[in-house]
Parts: structure tokens; C-alpha cells; sequence
């Protein structure tokens, strides 16, 4: 059944990419003899023609993170696996696949300037500067989610059934390794001759070799904090270590949202956007050969065991993989500078997505695997269910297990990597835009804010009743959710404007009208229920549901803002009609 669903999955995500993503190219009218930004304001720094393949592989590694790996998981053990395979394919297709595609065509029809750029141009400053604190919010909380989740991979130990250790030290091993080989790939690649096909071909293998070598050779932190503080427990020697780990990711964000583009993020978008296609492949073709059963239920019901209901909790918790803010701060931030032909939007903004939704399934596939009365089940651990799941499907084409646990580990800490330096770089151009400072000043000041808020949530950290640290990934989860999808909203919203005022086309509210008012109603509502779950004994100091308070004002100021300029203001002018519509897409 499982193998069904992926190729089932698979065949549907084809045909919607063939059939609507053809469609949306036409009704945008992309158009290949069309100057994109990457050419007309070509500065080989920020303006820079890439190839498709090369630019595909960025994207997708800078969107894919660790969110359609954590959220299939969350949603399903909450809710069974249908309702989580049926968002993830509707979502993507209809809305997440729209709102990635559109915002990217948005930002090459501005110059390459950033969605809240558009927004700023046709509705009006106030907008744009409450988009601004919105999306600077947005990126906090997926920096807070997505450092400390990847952080617990680099503790502990996960014994495999056929007895086998993956150590999470070798796993940051690792990781380290990993890191570094992107930035020699950048050095030759700057200064000499090795072509990007060639460097691809060399440090593509020299990852398989990080992932060997780091079980031999593990950075073992905890080993080191109990060795310098023989009192602790080892659950507080682990608690320390990830705390470790939070801040030495977050100095890391700090460094590489400041160094060229050339130096780490472009090599590392190529390298890690190969491996993680690998990665999509070589679990689908592991699952496939398998063949392994079904157990975990369809359904479990409306409500979780947590008491959270499924709408609007599922549309929250699956965001990456369905539908995502934050993809279209990439497609608007980095990707519409590098675009070098408009009708690379279906493939790079579409089809992007729908990569993004099979990681999602692959994920879902997972945990379909465990009984709902597993332990891993009732209390998830989003990163070892994949990785466990990952590695059983390897299994069965002869890979060893603990070979196949680490690479999926590897895989999971790659998909972050480039989100979490986007994330930094993107955060620090808000705050630059907001003070107004600009050179190193600007530059350092806007990274110190955009990391040094993170790293005040990663030490409010609590512990449970046997003093284990409950990781702060999983305290701030639903909010970092129903920020995300109603950025999604917002980003739609702002795209919905700005086609009506320039096309007054009535499709226009059937292809990004109705999913902006699904995605506003399913965030809003989500973020009303985390206030009162919080609030419902009194006055509370956790900055959760304070957060979740301002995020709600700015998203009802916004919409405010977009009813007052789509029925009381003149249309924009239209665009000119020698834009020809799109005949090969």
C-alpha cells in the first residue's frame, strides 16, 4: 500500500505540474524573450544569471529545511496519515505551488525586488513597513525552530533493532565536515578552472565520505561537558550540550549571512541541492524495494490526544510540503536575481514545490511504518523517525542500517543549513532597511538583532520531570507554524493586490484570492488558539502567546490596508501588451 502512495503521489504531482503549472504560466504570461533582473542590473554580487539546474538545486535547498520532514510527521501522529497525505498534495498543488510561482514573477516584474518591495509599490508604505516586522518575526521563529531542532541531532545516541549506535556526535562530525566542504568547492571554483559540473562531480562523493567518517571520528560534547564538570547527570551534561549546539549554530548564521555569496551559500545551494535529490530518490527507490506495510492508522480522529483540533491545527503544523511563507521570501529575496528566463518560474517556483511535497510524502511514509502505540508515536522525535524510517528503507537494497540512519541525519541537517543562513542574511536586510544604516554597521548590526533573538529563546529552555531538557523546537513549533502559513497569506494577499490592480482579471481571486483566504483564516484561527490555550488561567510571562498577539494585529492592519486600496483607489496601470503570453512552458 505505502508503495502506492508514493507512486500514486508522484504521478499526481507530475500531471499537476504539467497540466496547472502550464496554466499559471500563461495566465502570468511568462515570457522567455523578457530581460529578467538577473541580466538588466547584472552586478555578479546579488544580480547574477544561473542555470536552471544549478538554480533549482539553490532554491530548492534553501526552501525544502526541516519543515516537510517535522510537520508529515507532527500532523500524522496527531491525526493519522490521510488527512496529512491529503493536505500535502491539495496544498501544494493549488496553494503552496501559487504562492511560491507568483511571488517569484512578482519580484522579476519589480526588478528583483522582495515581495514586500511589491507591497510597498501597490499598497502603500504603512504595508510595507508592517510586512517588514512581520516577516523579521517570521524568520526568528524559524531560526529559534529549525537551530534547535537540528541541534538535537548532534546529542545523544540512537540504538538501531539490529543493535547497531548511530552516535549523534558523529553525526555533528559529520555535519562540520560537510560545512567546510563547500566552501574549499567555493575557493576553487572562484579561483581556478574547475567548471560547477566537475565540482559537483568531486564533493558530491566527498559528502558520502562525511557521513562515513563522522560515526569514526565523533565530536562528542557531552562526553567533553561531563569531563570538565564531573557533577551533572548525564541528562543535564545533554541538556548543555544542545544548549552548545543553539549557540554555535547561531554564530554560524551569524558568519555566513555577512561572507560573498560565492564563498558558501552558492557552492552549498549546488552541493546540498544534489544530495538532497538524492536523498528524495535514494528513500523512494529503498521504499519501493521494501515494500514495507502500512501500521500506523488512516484516521485517529478530530481532536489529538493533545486536545489540539484538526482544522485548524493540521494546516499549521504541515506548512513546508504544503504551503510556506518563508519560500517566498527566497523566491523574492535570492532566486528572482538569478532567474536568467522568465519561464524558469514554472520550473524553479512550481516545480520547486512539488519537489518539496514528495519530501513531505517520503517523510509521511516514515512514520506510516510505526504503530500508533509506539513510544516515537505518542511522543515524536521528528528527526530520528525520519532517519530511522530512511535507514529501514535503505536496508532493503543492502545498505547497513547505521549507514543509512546517518545519511538521512545528514540529509535532515543539510535541508536546514541553507535555510538557516538565508534566514540570517534575510533578517539583517529588514533590520538595515528599518534603521536606514547601511555598509559593515548596518550590516553587523542587523546580524547581531536577527541571531541575538534566537538565542535568548534557546536558553528559556525547560526540563521535564526527570530533568531532560524539553527542546525549545517543540515549545515554539505551533507558533513558528501559524506565522509561517499567515506570512503565506500575507504574501498572497500582497500578490492578489497587485494582479487585480494591474490585470482586473477575475481569475485572479480564483487562483490567489481563495487560497489567501483560506491560508488567513486557517492561521488566524490557529493563533487565536494558541493565545487562549495559554491565557485561559490568567496573565502568563512566556512570550508565546504575546507574540502570537502581535502577529494577529499586523496581519488584521495588513488586510485592513489591502480591502482599502483594492475598493477605494484606482486601479495600477496595466501592464504593456507586448507581453506575450507564454507559447512553450
Amino acid at each position: 500500500m505505502m508503495v502506492s502512495i508514493v507512486i500514486c503521489s508522484a504521478i499526481i504531482l507530475l500531471i499537476a505540474y504539467r497540466v496547472y503549472g502550464s496554466i499559471l504560466a500563461r495566465l502570468l504570461r511568462l515570457d522567455r524573450k523578457a530581460v529578467t533582473p538577473a541580466y538588466a542590473l547584472r552586478d555578479d554580487v546579488d544580480y547574477s544569471p544561473q542555470a536552471t539546474m544549478p538554480l533549482l538545486n539553490q532554491h530548492f535547498s534553501a526552501i525544502a529545511a526541516a519543515g516537510p520532514i517535522v510537520g508529515p510527521i507532527l500532523a500524522a501522529a496527531a491525526f493519522g496519515w490521510a488527512p496529512a497525505l491529503i493536505w500535502i498534495l491539495l496544498g501544494s498543488i493549488f496553494i503552496g505551488g501559487v504562492h511560491d510561482m507568483t511571488a517569484l514573477v512578482a519580484s522579476i516584474r519589480h526588478q528583483g525586488k522582495s515581495i514586500a518591495e511589491v507591497v510597498r509599490e501597490h499598497m502603500s508604505q504603512r504595508a510595507f513597513l508592517l510586512f517588514l516586522t512581520f516577516i523579521w518575526l517570521a524568520l526568528v521563529y524559524i531560526i529559534v525552530a529549525f537551530t534547535d531542532i537540528t541541534a538535537a541531532s548532534f546529542v545523544g545516541n540512537q540504538q538501531l533493532e539490529s543493535g547497531e549506535v548511530v552516535s549523534g556526535a558523529g553525526i555533528a562530525s559529520s555535519s562540520l565536515m560537510y560545512l567546510a566542504l563547500p566552501i574549499i568547492m567555493g575557493l576553487l571554483m572562484r579561483y581556478t578552472k574547475l567548471s560547477s559540473g566537475w565540482a559537483s562531480l568531486i564533493f558530491l562523493p566527498l559528502v558520502g565520505v562525511a557521513i562515513v567518517v563522522g560515526q569514526w571520528i565523533p565530536f562528542d560534547l557531552v562526553k567533553m561537558i561531563q569531563s570538565a564538570f564531573p557533577a551533572l547527570t548525564e541528562a543535564q551534561a545533554e541538556g548543555y550540550a544542545h544548549v552548545s549546539w543553539d549557540v554555535a549554530l547561531l554564530l554560524y548564521c551569524a558568519v555566513a549571512s555577512v561572507v560573498p555569496l560565492w564563498l558558501l551559500l552558492q557552492p552549498r545551494g549546488e552541493l546540498g541541492g544534489y544530495f538532497l535529490l538524492i536523498a528524495l530518490g535514494a528513500g523512494a527507490i529503498g521504499l519501493i524495494a521494501g515494500g514495507k506495510p502500512v501500521e500506523l492508522p488512516a484516521f485517529t480522529g478530530w481532536t489529538s490526544l493533545k486536545g489540539d483540533t484538526l482544522a485548524p491545527m493540521l494546516f499549521i503544523t504541515i506548512a513546508c510540503g504544503a504551503c510556506s511563507g518563508f519560500h517566498s521570501l527566497i523566491a523574492s529575496g535570492t532566486t528572482s536575481k538569478q532567474l536568467k528566463n522568465e519561464l524558469d518560474a514554472k520550473s524553479v517556483g512550481y516545480g520547486s514545490m512539488l519537489l518539496e511535497a514528495m519530501v513531505a510524502i517520503i517523510s509521511l511514509c516514515c512514520i506510516m511504518t510505526l504503530s500508533g502505540d509506539s513510544a516515537l508515536v505518542k511522543n515524536p522525535q521528528p528527526n530520528f523517525i525520519y532517519a530511522l524510517g530512511i535507514g529501514g528503507f535503505l536496508e532493503s537494497i543492502n545498505v547497513p542500517a547505521a549507514i543509512g540512519v546517518s545519511f538521512a541525519l545528514m540529509a535532515f541537517t543539510t535541508f536546514v543549513y541553507d535555510t538557516l543562513d538565508v534566514c540570517t542574511r534575510l533578517g539583517r536586510f529588514i533590520i538595515q532597511e528599518l534603521t536606514g544604516l547601511q555598509g559593515k554597521a548596518g550590516r553587523w548590526l542587523g546580524t547581531l538583532v536577527t541571531t541575538g533573538a534566537p538565542m535568548l529563546f534557546v536558553f528559556q529552555a525547560t526540563v521535564d520531570s526527570t530533568g531532560r531538557r524539553i527542546p525549545v523546537w517543540r515549545t515554539f513549533w505551533e507558533l513558528f507554524g501559524a506565522s509561517n502559513q499567515l506570512l503565506a497569506a500575507i504574501t498572497l494577499l500582497g500578490v492578489t493586490v497587485w494582479l487585480w490592480r494591474t490585470r482586473q482579471a477575475v481569475w485572479v481571486w480564483f487562483v490567489t484570492g481563495i487560497p489567501m483566504v483560506l491560508m488567513s483564516v486557517m492561521s488566524i484561527w490557529a493563533l487565536v488558539h494558541i493565545i487562549s490555550k495559554h491565557f485561559k488561567n490568567g496573565m502568563t510571562m512566556n512570550p508565546v502567546p504575546w507574540i502570537a498577539v502581535m502577529l494577529v494585529a499586523l496581519a488584521v492592519l495588513m488586510i485592513w490596508e489591502a480591502i482599502v486600496i483594492v475598493f477605494f483607489r484606482q486601479p495600477a496601470e496595466p501592464q504593456p501588451p507586448e507581453h506575450q503570453l507564454a507559447t512553450e512552458v
